[in-house]
Protein backbone atom coordinates (compact mmCIF):
# COMPACT_ATOMS: atom_id res chain seq x y z
CA UNK A 1 0.00 0.00 0.00
CA UNK A 2 1.40 3.27 -0.82
CA UNK A 3 1.80 5.71 2.23
CA UNK A 4 0.12 8.49 2.36
CA UNK A 5 1.63 11.72 3.45
CA UNK A 6 0.69 13.42 6.83
CA UNK A 7 1.64 16.83 5.95
CA UNK A 8 0.77 16.80 2.33
CA UNK A 9 -2.60 15.05 3.68
CA UNK A 10 -3.60 18.13 6.39
CA UNK A 11 -2.82 20.23 3.20
CA UNK A 12 -5.27 19.10 0.92
CA UNK A 13 -7.89 18.05 3.74
CA UNK A 14 -8.19 21.59 5.77
CA UNK A 15 -11.69 21.56 5.17
CA UNK A 16 -11.52 17.90 7.05
CA UNK A 17 -8.87 19.61 9.49
CA UNK A 18 -11.61 22.34 10.67
CA UNK A 19 -14.59 20.13 10.80
CA UNK A 20 -13.12 17.64 13.25
CA UNK A 21 -13.38 14.72 10.17
CA UNK A 22 -9.64 14.41 10.07
CA UNK A 23 -7.78 15.54 13.62
CA UNK A 24 -3.87 15.53 14.45
CA UNK A 25 -2.95 13.65 17.35
CA UNK A 26 -0.04 15.84 19.68
CA UNK A 27 3.77 15.37 18.87
CA UNK A 28 4.08 13.42 22.19
CA UNK A 29 5.03 9.56 20.75
CA UNK A 30 8.65 8.15 19.65
CA UNK A 31 8.57 6.22 16.23
CA UNK A 32 9.59 3.20 16.59
CA UNK A 33 9.80 -0.76 14.58
CA UNK A 34 11.10 -0.71 10.61
CA UNK A 35 7.32 0.87 8.90
CA UNK A 36 8.26 4.59 9.55
CA UNK A 37 5.09 5.12 7.65
CA UNK A 38 2.25 3.18 8.32
CA UNK A 39 -1.78 3.26 8.06
CA UNK A 40 -5.20 1.41 8.55
CA UNK A 41 -8.79 0.99 10.30
CA UNK A 42 -8.20 1.44 13.77
CA UNK A 43 -8.72 -0.97 16.40
CA UNK A 44 -9.39 0.70 19.88
CA UNK A 45 -8.57 -0.61 23.39
CA UNK A 46 -8.48 1.08 26.91
CA UNK A 47 -6.27 -0.25 29.74
CA UNK A 48 -4.08 0.38 32.50
CA UNK A 49 -0.60 -1.32 33.28
CA UNK A 50 -1.86 -4.36 31.96
CA UNK A 51 -1.52 -5.93 28.67
CA UNK A 52 -3.28 -9.07 28.47
CA UNK A 53 -6.21 -7.48 26.60
CA UNK A 54 -3.21 -6.68 23.95
CA UNK A 55 -1.98 -9.86 23.49
CA UNK A 56 -5.80 -11.02 22.73
CA UNK A 57 -6.06 -8.38 20.30
CA UNK A 58 -2.58 -8.83 18.51
CA UNK A 59 -3.40 -12.52 18.29
CA UNK A 60 -6.55 -12.48 16.16
CA UNK A 61 -5.73 -11.51 12.44
CA UNK A 62 -4.62 -7.97 12.10
CA UNK A 63 -5.83 -8.00 8.55
CA UNK A 64 -3.29 -4.22 7.99
CA UNK A 65 -5.10 -2.58 10.82
CA UNK A 66 -3.97 -0.48 13.74
CA UNK A 67 -4.35 -1.62 17.42
CA UNK A 68 -4.20 2.17 19.34
CA UNK A 69 -4.21 1.53 22.85
CA UNK A 70 -4.92 4.22 25.55
CA UNK A 71 -2.59 3.33 28.45
CA UNK A 72 -3.77 6.39 30.24
CA UNK A 73 -0.45 7.87 29.67
CA UNK A 74 1.09 5.59 32.02
CA UNK A 75 5.38 5.89 32.50
CA UNK A 76 5.63 2.69 34.99
CA UNK A 77 5.52 -0.27 32.84
CA UNK A 78 5.32 -1.49 29.49
CA UNK A 79 2.22 -2.47 27.67
CA UNK A 80 4.24 -3.79 24.25
CA UNK A 81 7.26 -5.42 24.07
CA UNK A 82 9.61 -7.83 21.63
CA UNK A 83 7.56 -10.81 21.61
CA UNK A 84 3.84 -9.06 20.67
CA UNK A 85 5.97 -6.93 18.37
CA UNK A 86 6.36 -10.19 16.43
CA UNK A 87 3.04 -11.31 16.94
CA UNK A 88 1.67 -8.20 15.37
CA UNK A 89 3.50 -8.48 12.56
CA UNK A 90 3.23 -12.25 12.23
CA UNK A 91 -0.63 -11.97 12.83
CA UNK A 92 -0.15 -8.86 9.60
CA UNK A 93 -0.84 -5.58 12.10
CA UNK A 94 0.03 -2.66 10.23
CA UNK A 95 0.89 -1.11 13.47
CA UNK A 96 0.33 -0.13 17.12
CA UNK A 97 0.22 3.02 18.94
CA UNK A 98 0.56 3.18 22.76
CA UNK A 99 -0.40 5.93 24.62
CA UNK A 100 2.02 4.36 27.29
CA UNK A 101 5.35 2.65 27.26
CA UNK A 102 7.11 -0.29 25.53
CA UNK A 103 9.97 -2.12 25.65
CA UNK A 104 12.73 -4.43 24.23
CA UNK A 105 12.61 -1.83 21.58
CA UNK A 106 16.06 -3.40 19.86
CA UNK A 107 13.45 -6.25 18.59
CA UNK A 108 10.72 -4.08 18.27
CA UNK A 109 12.70 -1.78 16.06
CA UNK A 110 13.75 -5.54 14.22
CA UNK A 111 9.94 -6.23 13.12
CA UNK A 112 8.39 -5.49 10.14
CA UNK A 113 5.33 -3.24 11.44
CA UNK A 114 5.21 0.54 12.46
CA UNK A 115 4.73 1.57 16.56
CA UNK A 116 4.26 4.89 17.86
CA UNK A 117 4.66 4.86 22.04
CA UNK A 118 5.31 7.58 24.28
CA UNK A 119 8.59 6.22 25.87
CA UNK A 120 10.45 3.03 26.69
CA UNK A 121 10.35 1.33 30.22
CA UNK A 122 12.32 -1.55 31.32
CA UNK A 123 9.44 -3.22 33.59
CA UNK A 124 6.65 -5.68 32.31
CA UNK A 125 2.76 -4.81 33.24
CA UNK A 126 0.56 -6.59 35.42
CA UNK A 127 -1.42 -9.50 33.90
CA UNK A 128 -4.78 -8.65 35.85
CA UNK A 129 -7.16 -9.48 31.84
CA UNK A 130 -8.49 -5.77 33.02
CA UNK A 131 -9.50 -3.12 30.40
CA UNK A 132 -12.28 -2.47 27.56
CA UNK A 133 -12.04 -3.59 23.80
CA UNK A 134 -13.95 -1.93 20.53
CA UNK A 135 -14.66 1.75 23.04
CA UNK A 136 -13.85 5.08 21.96
CA UNK A 137 -11.22 6.34 23.88
CA UNK A 138 -9.15 9.58 24.15
CA UNK A 139 -5.35 10.55 23.80
CA UNK A 140 -3.80 13.78 24.91
CA UNK A 141 -7.24 15.23 24.38
CA UNK A 142 -8.06 13.63 21.05
CA UNK A 143 -11.61 11.34 20.76
CA UNK A 144 -11.17 7.90 18.55
CA UNK A 145 -13.04 5.90 17.64
CA UNK A 146 -13.25 1.85 16.39
CA UNK A 147 -13.16 1.62 12.82
CA UNK A 148 -11.76 5.13 12.06
CA UNK A 149 -8.23 5.96 10.11
CA UNK A 150 -4.88 6.04 11.22
CA UNK A 151 -2.16 7.78 9.29
CA UNK A 152 1.72 7.62 10.79
CA UNK A 153 4.52 9.09 9.00
CA UNK A 154 7.45 10.82 10.62
CA UNK A 155 5.94 14.25 10.54
CA UNK A 156 3.15 12.71 12.80
CA UNK A 157 0.15 10.71 13.16
CA UNK A 158 -3.33 11.50 11.60
CA UNK A 159 -6.85 10.11 12.93
CA UNK A 160 -9.41 10.17 9.89
CA UNK A 161 -13.38 9.26 10.64
CA UNK A 162 -12.65 7.74 6.81
CA UNK A 163 -10.05 6.46 4.46
CA UNK A 164 -8.41 9.35 2.84
CA UNK A 165 -7.65 8.92 -1.17
CA UNK A 166 -3.94 9.48 -1.98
Amino acid sequence: MAALATAEACDTNTALLGSGDLRVLPPIFQIYGQCRAFSGPIVTLKVFEDNVLVRQLLETRGEGRVLVIDGGGSMRCALVGGNLGQLAQNMGWAGIVVNGCIRDVDEINGCDIGVRALASHPVKSSKKSIGEKHIPINIAGTLIREGEWLYADSDGILISTSELSL
